[in-house]
């Protein structure tokens, strides 16, 4: 497989720029970013066994999960009221929090956008069981706030003492890329100063697998887990779900420098569109319409684009309709990788962890590759990388997100 190197891109910088000085994340690689990003580059997967007893009967028995003790970093409190779904992005958003350096600023400039595909579907099913075998009484006090969609925007809000704005994007798999598309928007406009932003999602349950295998979606590759997300590969037969959440804190450049903060990276510019075509299918002819319309909001071209996180999932239509879309856009020579090779599929999550692996790429120059690509599909005419490059000198990079609904978003991710 090509692993060439990348072209040099040019910063994007101005007064309304946008930064990045905190980033958090847990998922089924690591209880944070160091972690995570350790893991992408050695190629070690997330992908397991499920061992559930209701996984037995599935056609699917494959996911994965955060396994990281969640009571290690939240109190028994947080752990009681919360869903699985708010409790990851609490972990996720005080490691960026702390990463930024807890940042001075008036507490109505300060805001949170927190994406999800479902929300609390943890807590739904559960509590529906406990209903249907038990009656109203079984059913738990906390069951409507803690399977709230906002929810984990308002623990985020509530535990940073957040009152810019607490807001929700739900926009499928497309939910993270879109908060972080959003954030950047409220600093640009003057809405906020500091704005917490990603996505998150914990739904792995027999409802959600079911459902997404009625519809063909998920690989089957039930007796080799780490092979079975395979984007590009041609022999690919479905995504695997997984669960986390992805957070970065976004400062106005100014802001950030007032302070004296590190800067992480920059978010250059953003797109958000709708296909308005099909519930599932993608429009492809869309997918080069937002990538065009973020490139054009950062005031950059295909050309300056060092770096492709494609969306990526391991589909077999999706992956080779975002491969065209992305040869239309930045050519076929510009390194492209989908570490949901690796993770899994964080549905609501992923643009935001994806968002974060290309800073980590940008920051370090080292670009973590797309694993289980035995062949190359021979409809994607990309530079897919197979294993980390080393060495790049990309300044900046695209990332994608698609959702079911025909929700598309791309960011422009620059190098500090």
């Amino acid at each position: 497989m090509p692993t060439s190197q990348p072209s040099a891109a040019t910063p994007v910088t101005g007064p309304a720029s946008v930064v990045v000085t905190g980033m958090g994340s847990i998922n089924p690689l690591g209880a944070n970013v160091p972690e995570t990003w350790e893991a992408m580059l050695a190629g070690r997967s997330g992908i397991a066994a499920l061992e559930e007893g209701w996984a037995e009967a599935l056609p699917v028995r494959i996911a994965g999960r955060v396994t990281a003790d969640l009571g290690a970093f939240l109190g028994t409190r947080e752990l009681k009221r919360m869903d699985r779904c708010g409790q990851l992005a609490l972990v996720a958003s005080r490691e960026a929090w702390e990463q930024a350096g807890k940042p001075g600023v008036d507490p109505e400039r300060l805001a949170v956008v927190i994406g999800s595909a479902y929300g609390g579907m943890d807590t739904v099913l559960a509590q529906v069981r406990e209903l249907d075998n038990g009656g109203p009484r079984k059913v738990s006090p906390h069951t409507l706030t803690r399977l709230m969609v906002n929810g984990p925007s308002a623990w985020v809000s509530i535990d940073l003492g957040a009152k810019g704005g607490a807001r929700t994007p739900v926009s499928a798999c497309a939910s993270g890329a879109e908060a972080i598309a959003q954030g950047a928007d409220m600093i640009r406009s003057g809405a906020a100063d500091v704005v917490i932003a990603g996505g998150v999602d914990a739904s792995i349950n027999d409802l959600i697998i079911s459902g997404f295998s009625q519809i063909r979606a998920l690989s089957t590759r039930n007796g080799d887990p780490e092979q079975a997300s395979r984007p590009f590969d041609r022999d690919r037969d479905g995504f695997v779900l997984s669960e986390g959440a992805g957070i970065v804190v976004l400062e106005s450049a100014e802001h950030a420098r007032a302070r004296g903060a590190e800067v992480l990276g920059g978010i250059a510019g953003s797109a958000v569109t709708s296909d308005a075509n099909d519930i599932v299918a993608a429009d492809p002819d869309m997918q080069v319409r937002v990538m065009q319309k973020a490139l054009a909001s950062a005031g950059v071209t295909g050309t300056d684009i060092g770096f492709v996180h494609a969306h990526a999932t391991s589909t077999p239509v999706g992956d080779r309709l975002e491969a065209q879309a992305i040869k239309e856009i930045a050519g076929n020579q510009v390194p492209v990788t989908s570490t949901k090779s690796l993770t899994g599929h964080l549905l609501g999550g992923a643009g935001a962890l994806a968002a974060i692996a290309t800073l980590q790429a940008l920051r370090t120059g080292d670009l973590p590759g797309t694993y289980n690509v035995a062949t190359l599909d021979p409809e994607v005419d990309l530079n897919v990388i197979t294993g980390t490059v080393s060495g790049s000198t990309a300044t900046a990079g695209l990332v994608n997100a698609f959702g079911f609904g025909g929700h598309s978003a791309a960011l422009v991710v620059t190098r500090a």
